[in-house]
């Protein structure tokens, strides 16, 4: 095993553990995927994070079927959707799937995040979208987060959770991180008289040439919050 791959395999533990935390995540809810090589480093199934080593890690193939890994554990009931994001998406380096209080309840809505804040941005567009239902692990739910990612770096997916993707491991989290705080932001905006009111496409299309490099520093340790540096 390289240098490289034992620092992903820390790094994966360490961010499951901070989606616990942070409460972005619940129990043994949610898993995290990082691209190494030709294959993928994936969460072991229904592993409770406190307890999850880096050597828990399973290891799969990316033009693999799924039946095949390597590791003392099964990987996630979820690797499909993670193998598959990490095959279609050459600018993805890492997934992280993780069921937030916030996100989940407007997926359970099945209803995408409209540009209700200027940070819809981070994700790529001018929504974030919501996929259809699929059982979970199953290849159809694959083949609705391929779908609802199109163009985009997350989603929500219906009545389940969400998805963000990353350049690496950290800026996959930050993604998540700023999705939970966006999808609360929304929520609370409809409890108000009139409900909130959406940016235009203009508006969001500005927002977006600015942000073709913001997010997180790739020297940085932790991320950016709250708009570009000014």
């Amino acid at each position: 095993m390289d240098e490289r791959e034992c620092r992903l395999r820390e790094t994966i533990v360490e961010l499951c553990r901070e989606m616990n935390r942070n409460g972005l995540n619940q129990g043994t809810a949610g898993n995290i995927s990082a691209r190494h090589g030709d294959r993928m480093l994936l969460t072991p199934s229904a592993t409770p994070y406190d307890r999850m080593t880096p050597a828990m890690i399973a290891a799969m193939p990316l033009d693999g079927d799924g039946t095949a890994w390597e590791g003392p554990l099964k990987p996630s009931t979820e690797w499909r959707f993670h193998r598959d994001i990490l095959r279609s998406r050459p600018d993805a380096q890492a997934v992280v799937h993780a069921h937030p209080t916030f996100a989940t309840t407007i997926a359970i809505t099945r209803r995408s995040i409209p540009a209700c804040h200027y940070m819809v941005a981070a994700f790529g567009g001018h929504d974030v979208r919501c996929s259809g239902y699929a059982l979970y692990g199953t290849e159809a739910l694959s083949r609705e987060a391929l779908k609802a990612l199109e163009g985009r770096t997350a989603c929500l997916l219906a009545n389940h959770g969400i998805i963000a993707i990353g350049e690496s491991l950290e800026k996959a989290m930050w993604r998540a991180v700023e999705l939970e705080a966006l999808a609360k932001q929304y929520f609370y905006s409809l409890q108000l008289e009139g409900g909130p009111v959406i940016l235009s496409r203009a508006e969001i299309d500005e927002v977006l040439k600015g942000f073709a490099s913001y997010g997180l520093r790739s020297d940085a340790a932790s991320p950016e919050r709250g708009g570009p540096a000014s």
